[in-house]
């Protein structure tokens, strides 16, 4: 193990992250009593021009009156883009007027590290101006050529950042890709043509100690899509998914939760290695099967996974 190590920065639970859009409040109430880890309220790509204003309104308004806390949720407010005029309000006003209930800020089309310097100079100064103590932490989504190209050297930008997230549709229409959907596969590609960018961004979160989340699937109606698309982001070390439609969270749930009998062969391993090690052994078999350190520490992911899962039950049971 290199001496050079970056332990995970922020630990949220994160299986599924609900898209809702800021001017629609009815939509980001339910959204409040979903069964979703994470909801992010959006004022990007989902709010049309004419209604970003009011959109930002809805949005300190609605993190103000809805405990989301109580309600078992992480709550995030996706800003515009730092090459347009709505960004800089974004920011100011979300910090202004509701910095003490937003969770994270995520910020879109990330291309440089160059660009959370700057949302993160602003997040630093509105705090330091408005008294605020409640530190509000950065996301980035890695969606353009740009973004891919430098991710190694986002992943290391630090400060407030804790998650790096594919966003598959204008990462297709960046790099000019053969296709019109949103996730999902090409058939003219042998495999998933989306394998190799998921893992670069993953490798980098990893290394760096940033959670890893997978992007929009468009075509809600497709439900084993959605599921297959899943499970491939959770082979290559997502930790969750993007819904874009109720319909999703239950199924980005159920793919990023352990199941029991992974659970309970893992508290195995960390048993028979107990055991091992009381006896002067480094290693043990468990089902016929090689286990050691590294066994360790893949069993230890499980069962974090699932406690943080019971936690979070517990919680929302309590309230």
């Amino acid at each position: 193990m290199s001496h050079t190590l970056h332990p995970l920065r922020k630990q949220r639970l994160h299986r599924s992250e609900l898209a809702v859009p800021a001017s629609n409040p009815a939509m980001v109430e339910k959204a409040a009593d979903s069964a979703a880890d994470y909801v992010f309220l959006d004022l990007e790509d989902a709010v049309a021009p004419p209604e970003k204003d009011q959109a930002r309104k809805n949005a300190v308004e609605l993190l103000n009156d809805i405990d989301w806390a109580g309600k078992g949720k992480t709550v995030s407010v996706r800003i515009n883009g730092l090459d347009t005029h709505y960004m800089y309000r974004d920011v100011v006003d979300i910090m202004e007027k509701a910095g003490d209930r937003v969770e994270t800020i995520l910020v879109p089309k990330v291309g440089v590290p160059a660009d959370l310097y700057m949302v993160e100079a602003m997040i630093n100064q509105i705090e330091q101006a408005c008294g605020l103590t409640h530190r509000v932490g950065l996301e980035a989504l890695i969606e353009t050529a740009l973004g891919m190209a430098n991710v190694e050297a986002i992943a290391q930008f630090g400060g407030r950042l804790e998650a790096l997230h594919f966003g598959v549709a204008d990462y297709a229409a960046s790099m000019r890709a053969r296709t019109v959907n949103i996730g999902g596969l090409n058939p003219n590609y042998p495999g998933d043509q989306w394998h190799a960018s998921i893992t670069r961004m993953v490798i980098a979160c990893r290394a760096y100690g940033l959670r890893a989340i997978d992007g929009p699937f468009g075509d809600f109606a497709d439900g084993q899509g959605f599921v297959d698309a899943a499970r491939r982001a959770a082979a290559l070390g997502c930790e969750g998914k993007w819904a874009i439609h109720p319909s999703q969270i239950a199924m980005a749930n159920d793919v990023f939760s352990p199941p029991e009998a992974e659970v309970s062969k893992a508290e195995r391993i960390i048993e028979e290695l107990k055991a091992a090690e009381a006896a002067g052994k480094g290693a043990a078999s468990l089902d016929g099967k090689m286990i050691d350190a590294a066994s360790e520490k893949m069993a230890r992911n499980v069962i974090d996974m699932a406690q943080a899962i019971a936690a979070k039950e517990t919680g929302i049971a309590a309230e």
